[in-house]
């Protein structure tokens, strides 16, 4: 999960959760009889919400599989309800590229493929990564590369501080921001917004502790919010945290008004652009040291629709073959500076960006958000959000927000 970057010249993907809470559970006049809008058996449609950095990637398998490409880059938060509109009018594209939680309700709808129709079943990739894009025992999406949470710090002001290795508990992460905070700087910062970018950005901190998304009532998640709301009693993680998207978060660290923040690789080109700017990244910590990091996972999966041209679908399977085949992985990871999706090539895509290497670590036991709650997801994710805005406003305690936003 990324917002638009304001720095550099891409446009990379939006959220688009909460345009897909507020629409249909189903599609309209799907059933495998819409058409792809082309007319020519060699032309393949792409439809994805990022920039045109992909083109070339695109332009590669399209080569390697002998067709020529119509390329549709839309809006982040229009995706999905094109996607309905484009199923009711019998159009979708022959490739679609998803949020990676947005393909349980298009799979329940029936718009989509499996992809073990095209001899695609995930072999070797992360498991996560195959969850995530499964449906009800079927696979119908998988990512070329995915991104997840780190802290990027900034190795200047550890240094200043005396803070010689990064934080590996949250007592630790706690005295350490205390220590870097001063009175024009923040020793922490993230974004606790209420929006779905908020909830993306707690997982960690609940997940790493053991709480569940099934009941955010559990001590383990009221330990979380806890964590965050000692921060900011501490002076240590600013009250505008509440209003701070990522790209606002990472702003600040850019600024020196923070020293360290939680964000994504998708961060990184914009990091390199900053000359007097000496960073790192290190895996969020955990409240007991013998608890391993899990933070969610992020990025984009490759579909194919059905349509009512059976050798153009066959084409697009090996078109998405193609995205997620190694070479293309190790390519998309360096476009993208997300983690390739074969530990193997995610290992070699850490060894030669060290900048990433951080990342590299933590998807190894990053999870899926629908992994547990599939379409019902978005409404745990509102329920999170909800409870850590009240605990961080003073509204409640934090066992009594989780109570009151469960709401059962």
């Amino acid at each position: 999960m990324r917002t638009a970057q304001k720095r550099t010249g891409r446009a990379p993907k939006v959220a688009v959760a909460a345009a897909a809470l507020i629409l249909p559970a189903t599609l309209t006049a799907c059933g495998g009889a819409a058409a792809s809008g082309t007319e020519s058996p060699n032309t393949l449609t792409v439809q994805d919400y990022l920039d045109p950095s992909r083109d070339p990637l695109y332009q590669a398998c399209a080569k390697e599989v002998g067709v020529t490409l119509v390329i549709s880059h839309v809006a982040g938060p229009g995706l999905i309800r094109k996607v309905l509109q484009q199923s009711s009018s019998r159009t979708l594209p022959d490739v679609l590229m998803l949020d990676n939680p947005d393909v349980q309700q298009i799979a329940e709808s029936g718009a989509l493929s499996p992809l073990s129709d095209y001899g695609i079943r995930g072999e070797g990739m992360l498991p996560a990564v195959v969850k995530a894009g499964t449906y009800a025992g079927k696979l119908y999406g998988l990512a070329p590369a995915v991104n997840t949470l780190s802290i990027f710090y900034n190795k200047e002001m550890f240094r200043a501080a005396g803070i010689t290795t990064p934080p590996k508990t949250w007592d630790d992460l706690r005295a350490n921001a205390k220590r870097l905070t001063t009175q024009d700087r923040y020793g922490f910062a993230m974004s606790t917004i209420n929006t779905y970018e908020g909830t993306w950005q707690f997982l960690p901190f609940m997940w790493g502790n053991g709480g569940t998304e099934q009941d955010i009532t559990t001590e383990e998640t009221v330990q979380a919010v806890q964590f965050l709301v000692d921060l900011q009693n501490d002076g240590s993680m600013s009250k505008s945290s509440l209003i701070w998207s990522q790209d606002d978060v990472i702003d600040q660290f850019i600024a020196g008004k923070a020293a360290m923040v939680v964000n994504g690789p998708w961060q990184i080109p914009a990091l390199q652009e900053q000359r007097d700017v000496q960073w790192g990244a290190f895996t969020i910590p955990t409240r007991l040291p013998t608890q391993t990091t899990v933070a969610p996972l992020g990025g984009e999966v490759y579909t194919v629709p059905r349509t009512a041209d059976r050798a153009k679908m066959a084409k697009a399977g090996r078109f998405v073959q193609c995205l997620v085949s190694p070479e293309q992985q190790l390519q998309t990871a360096k476009v993208a500076q997300n983690v390739p999706t074969t530990p193997a090539v995610a290992e070699q895509a850490g060894r030669s960006n060290p900048a990433l290497a951080p990342f590299v670590t933590t998807v190894q036991n990053a999870r899926s958000r629908t992994a547990l709650l599939g379409p019902d997801w978005p409404k745990a994710a509102t329920k999170i959000y909800n409870a850590v805005q009240l605990a961080l406003t003073g509204k409640a305690a934090p066992a009594e927000a989780l109570r009151l936003a469960q709401g059962d």
